[in-house]
Protein backbone atom coordinates (compact mmCIF):
# COMPACT_ATOMS: atom_id res chain seq x y z
CA UNK A 1 0.00 0.00 0.00
CA UNK A 2 1.14 4.00 -0.54
CA UNK A 3 2.09 3.48 3.67
CA UNK A 4 4.25 0.82 3.00
CA UNK A 5 5.97 2.48 -0.43
CA UNK A 6 6.70 6.04 1.40
CA UNK A 7 8.36 3.40 4.37
CA UNK A 8 10.46 2.05 1.53
CA UNK A 9 11.41 5.28 -0.03
CA UNK A 10 12.29 6.88 3.33
CA UNK A 11 14.34 4.07 3.98
CA UNK A 12 16.37 4.42 1.16
CA UNK A 13 19.32 6.59 1.04
CA UNK A 14 19.06 9.80 -0.77
CA UNK A 15 19.81 9.72 -4.64
CA UNK A 16 23.37 11.44 -5.32
CA UNK A 17 24.07 13.41 -8.09
CA UNK A 18 25.99 12.14 -11.25
CA UNK A 19 29.80 12.84 -11.37
CA UNK A 20 31.61 13.52 -14.58
CA UNK A 21 35.45 13.50 -15.01
CA UNK A 22 36.20 15.99 -17.15
CA UNK A 23 40.10 15.82 -18.02
CA UNK A 24 41.85 18.23 -20.44
CA UNK A 25 44.40 16.45 -22.24
CA UNK A 26 48.44 17.63 -21.64
CA UNK A 27 49.37 20.25 -20.21
CA UNK A 28 52.03 22.12 -18.40
CA UNK A 29 55.24 21.31 -19.68
CA UNK A 30 53.50 18.83 -22.31
CA UNK A 31 51.83 21.34 -24.65
CA UNK A 32 50.36 18.54 -26.90
CA UNK A 33 49.88 19.05 -30.81
CA UNK A 34 50.92 22.78 -31.92
CA UNK A 35 48.96 24.08 -35.25
CA UNK A 36 50.28 26.42 -37.79
CA UNK A 37 49.50 29.74 -35.81
CA UNK A 38 50.90 28.13 -32.72
CA UNK A 39 48.01 27.36 -30.97
CA UNK A 40 48.55 24.44 -28.20
CA UNK A 41 46.59 22.04 -28.08
CA UNK A 42 47.10 22.12 -23.83
CA UNK A 43 45.55 25.42 -23.76
CA UNK A 44 42.46 24.51 -26.31
CA UNK A 45 41.22 21.24 -24.19
CA UNK A 46 41.66 23.23 -20.89
CA UNK A 47 39.19 25.78 -22.09
CA UNK A 48 37.17 23.46 -23.54
CA UNK A 49 36.77 21.12 -20.47
CA UNK A 50 36.11 24.07 -18.12
CA UNK A 51 33.02 25.25 -20.53
CA UNK A 52 31.85 21.88 -20.02
CA UNK A 53 32.28 21.42 -15.94
CA UNK A 54 30.58 24.44 -16.02
CA UNK A 55 27.56 23.49 -17.74
CA UNK A 56 27.69 20.20 -16.03
CA UNK A 57 27.43 21.96 -13.36
CA UNK A 58 24.90 23.58 -13.99
CA UNK A 59 22.45 20.43 -14.85
CA UNK A 60 20.50 19.59 -11.78
CA UNK A 61 21.29 16.18 -10.52
CA UNK A 62 24.97 16.23 -11.93
CA UNK A 63 28.89 17.35 -10.85
CA UNK A 64 32.11 17.71 -13.29
CA UNK A 65 35.32 17.16 -11.80
CA UNK A 66 37.75 18.67 -13.75
CA UNK A 67 41.19 16.50 -13.86
CA UNK A 68 43.32 19.74 -14.61
CA UNK A 69 42.18 23.15 -13.17
CA UNK A 70 44.86 25.05 -14.90
CA UNK A 71 48.36 24.87 -16.95
CA UNK A 72 49.89 21.77 -15.00
CA UNK A 73 51.59 18.36 -16.34
CA UNK A 74 49.17 15.12 -14.91
CA UNK A 75 50.49 11.79 -15.20
CA UNK A 76 48.53 9.75 -17.61
CA UNK A 77 47.89 7.05 -14.79
CA UNK A 78 47.21 9.67 -12.39
CA UNK A 79 44.21 11.02 -14.51
CA UNK A 80 42.48 7.47 -14.56
CA UNK A 81 43.43 7.06 -10.57
CA UNK A 82 41.52 10.88 -9.69
CA UNK A 83 38.67 10.05 -11.71
CA UNK A 84 38.25 6.38 -9.47
CA UNK A 85 38.57 8.53 -6.32
CA UNK A 86 36.17 10.96 -6.95
CA UNK A 87 34.11 7.70 -7.97
CA UNK A 88 33.20 8.97 -11.39
CA UNK A 89 30.21 7.78 -12.97
CA UNK A 90 31.78 8.56 -16.75
CA UNK A 91 34.99 10.00 -18.13
CA UNK A 92 35.93 12.62 -20.99
CA UNK A 93 39.57 13.16 -21.96
CA UNK A 94 39.35 16.24 -24.50
CA UNK A 95 41.69 16.43 -26.94
CA UNK A 96 43.07 17.96 -30.31
CA UNK A 97 44.64 15.71 -32.91
CA UNK A 98 47.25 15.97 -34.70
CA UNK A 99 48.70 14.58 -38.26
CA UNK A 100 51.68 15.55 -41.25
CA UNK A 101 48.48 16.15 -43.96
CA UNK A 102 47.14 19.19 -42.80
CA UNK A 103 44.05 18.16 -44.89
CA UNK A 104 43.08 16.16 -42.66
CA UNK A 105 40.11 17.18 -40.70
CA UNK A 106 37.48 16.35 -38.28
CA UNK A 107 36.26 14.46 -34.76
CA UNK A 108 36.59 11.91 -33.86
CA UNK A 109 35.55 9.68 -30.18
CA UNK A 110 37.92 6.77 -28.86
CA UNK A 111 37.18 3.97 -26.62
CA UNK A 112 39.54 1.27 -25.07
CA UNK A 113 40.14 -1.66 -27.29
CA UNK A 114 39.92 -5.27 -26.15
CA UNK A 115 43.97 -5.45 -26.79
CA UNK A 116 44.01 -2.60 -24.22
CA UNK A 117 41.45 -3.67 -21.82
CA UNK A 118 43.69 -7.34 -21.69
CA UNK A 119 47.14 -5.70 -21.02
CA UNK A 120 45.88 -3.41 -18.30
CA UNK A 121 43.74 -6.69 -16.58
CA UNK A 122 47.80 -8.59 -16.86
CA UNK A 123 48.18 -5.48 -15.38
CA UNK A 124 46.35 -5.46 -12.20
CA UNK A 125 46.35 -8.87 -11.55
CA UNK A 126 49.76 -8.78 -11.42
CA UNK A 127 50.14 -6.12 -8.68
CA UNK A 128 47.20 -6.99 -6.59
CA UNK A 129 48.73 -8.52 -3.84
CA UNK A 130 50.99 -5.32 -3.95
CA UNK A 131 47.85 -3.06 -3.91
CA UNK A 132 45.04 -3.34 -2.50
CA UNK A 133 43.57 -2.34 -5.47
CA UNK A 134 39.03 -2.21 -5.55
CA UNK A 135 37.56 -2.94 -9.01
CA UNK A 136 33.65 -2.50 -8.70
CA UNK A 137 33.35 -1.83 -5.11
CA UNK A 138 35.36 -5.54 -4.18
CA UNK A 139 38.72 -5.66 -3.39
CA UNK A 140 41.28 -7.74 -5.05
CA UNK A 141 43.78 -8.21 -2.76
CA UNK A 142 42.45 -10.89 -0.93
CA UNK A 143 41.43 -12.87 -4.10
CA UNK A 144 42.99 -16.12 -5.59
CA UNK A 145 44.01 -15.36 -9.13
CA UNK A 146 41.01 -17.19 -10.89
CA UNK A 147 38.25 -15.13 -9.03
CA UNK A 148 40.49 -12.18 -9.21
CA UNK A 149 40.47 -12.54 -12.79
CA UNK A 150 36.49 -13.32 -13.08
CA UNK A 151 35.78 -10.26 -11.25
CA UNK A 152 38.09 -8.21 -13.24
CA UNK A 153 36.54 -9.26 -16.82
CA UNK A 154 33.01 -9.02 -15.67
CA UNK A 155 34.20 -5.13 -14.39
CA UNK A 156 36.02 -4.36 -17.41
CA UNK A 157 33.43 -6.27 -19.68
CA UNK A 158 30.51 -4.23 -18.09
CA UNK A 159 32.47 -0.38 -18.65
CA UNK A 160 33.83 -1.50 -21.79
CA UNK A 161 29.75 -2.10 -22.94
CA UNK A 162 28.78 1.77 -21.26
CA UNK A 163 31.79 3.21 -22.66
CA UNK A 164 30.43 2.03 -26.32
CA UNK A 165 26.94 3.47 -25.48
CA UNK A 166 28.05 6.50 -24.52
CA UNK A 167 30.48 7.50 -26.52
CA UNK A 168 27.90 6.88 -29.63
CA UNK A 169 26.00 9.56 -28.02
CA UNK A 170 28.60 11.87 -27.57
CA UNK A 171 30.15 11.31 -31.19
CA UNK A 172 26.39 12.28 -32.69
CA UNK A 173 26.42 15.04 -30.81
CA UNK A 174 29.81 15.86 -31.84
CA UNK A 175 29.29 15.31 -35.35
CA UNK A 176 26.61 18.56 -35.42
CA UNK A 177 29.18 20.68 -34.79
CA UNK A 178 32.58 19.29 -35.86
CA UNK A 179 31.49 16.62 -38.64
CA UNK A 180 33.36 13.43 -37.72
CA UNK A 181 35.89 11.60 -39.78
CA UNK A 182 34.38 8.16 -38.94
CA UNK A 183 30.79 7.57 -38.07
CA UNK A 184 31.63 5.29 -35.56
CA UNK A 185 33.54 5.26 -32.32
CA UNK A 186 37.35 4.36 -32.75
CA UNK A 187 38.80 1.83 -30.30
CA UNK A 188 42.74 2.17 -29.11
CA UNK A 189 44.87 1.50 -26.27
CA UNK A 190 44.56 4.93 -24.47
CA UNK A 191 45.98 4.61 -20.89
CA UNK A 192 43.51 7.24 -19.75
CA UNK A 193 40.60 4.86 -21.17
CA UNK A 194 42.11 1.93 -18.87
CA UNK A 195 40.00 2.44 -16.08
CA UNK A 196 38.19 -0.93 -15.41
CA UNK A 197 35.32 0.66 -13.69
CA UNK A 198 34.72 4.20 -14.68
CA UNK A 199 33.13 4.31 -18.36
CA UNK A 200 35.38 6.49 -20.58
CA UNK A 201 36.41 7.60 -24.02
CA UNK A 202 38.20 10.48 -25.46
CA UNK A 203 37.55 12.63 -27.76
CA UNK A 204 39.23 14.40 -30.31
CA UNK A 205 37.62 17.98 -31.08
CA UNK A 206 39.19 18.55 -34.23
CA UNK A 207 42.43 18.57 -36.09
CA UNK A 208 44.83 21.20 -34.95
CA UNK A 209 46.90 20.93 -37.89
CA UNK A 210 44.17 21.57 -40.34
CA UNK A 211 44.36 25.47 -41.01
CA UNK A 212 40.39 25.77 -40.98
CA UNK A 213 40.07 23.40 -37.60
CA UNK A 214 42.57 25.31 -36.13
CA UNK A 215 40.70 28.54 -36.33
CA UNK A 216 37.36 27.52 -35.22
CA UNK A 217 39.17 25.55 -32.27
CA UNK A 218 40.32 29.19 -31.28
CA UNK A 219 37.19 31.12 -31.59
CA UNK A 220 35.74 31.00 -28.09
CA UNK A 221 32.20 30.76 -29.36
CA UNK A 222 33.18 27.19 -31.38
CA UNK A 223 34.60 26.43 -27.98
CA UNK A 224 31.21 26.28 -26.75
CA UNK A 225 29.24 24.89 -29.33
CA UNK A 226 31.64 21.73 -28.41
CA UNK A 227 31.16 21.87 -24.80
CA UNK A 228 27.01 22.12 -25.71
CA UNK A 229 27.36 18.98 -27.79
CA UNK A 230 29.81 17.27 -25.34
CA UNK A 231 27.23 17.88 -22.82
CA UNK A 232 24.09 16.67 -24.61
CA UNK A 233 25.72 13.43 -25.23
CA UNK A 234 26.63 13.06 -21.65
CA UNK A 235 23.25 14.11 -20.76
CA UNK A 236 21.59 11.45 -23.50
CA UNK A 237 23.55 8.52 -22.29
CA UNK A 238 22.54 9.43 -18.71
CA UNK A 239 19.33 10.23 -19.61
CA UNK A 240 18.55 6.27 -20.97
CA UNK A 241 21.10 4.57 -18.60
CA UNK A 242 21.18 6.60 -14.97
CA UNK A 243 23.79 4.90 -12.61
CA UNK A 244 21.90 3.02 -9.70
CA UNK A 245 21.11 5.63 -6.78
CA UNK A 246 21.68 8.86 -8.86
CA UNK A 247 19.14 11.36 -9.08
CA UNK A 248 17.45 11.46 -13.18
CA UNK A 249 18.56 13.45 -15.67
CA UNK A 250 15.73 15.66 -17.47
Amino acid sequence: DAAARAAVRAALPPARDLVVAVDAGHGGVDPGAIGRRGTREKDVTLAIARLLARRIDDEPGMRAVLIRTGDYFVPLRERMRRARAAEADLFLSIHADAVANSAVAGSSVFILSPRGASSEAARRLAARENAADVVGGVTLKDKDPVLASVLLDLSQSATMSASQVAAEKVLDELNEVVKARRAEVQKAGFVVLKSPDVPSMLIETAFITNPGDEKRLRDPRHQRRIADALLSGVRAYFRDHPPPGTRAVA
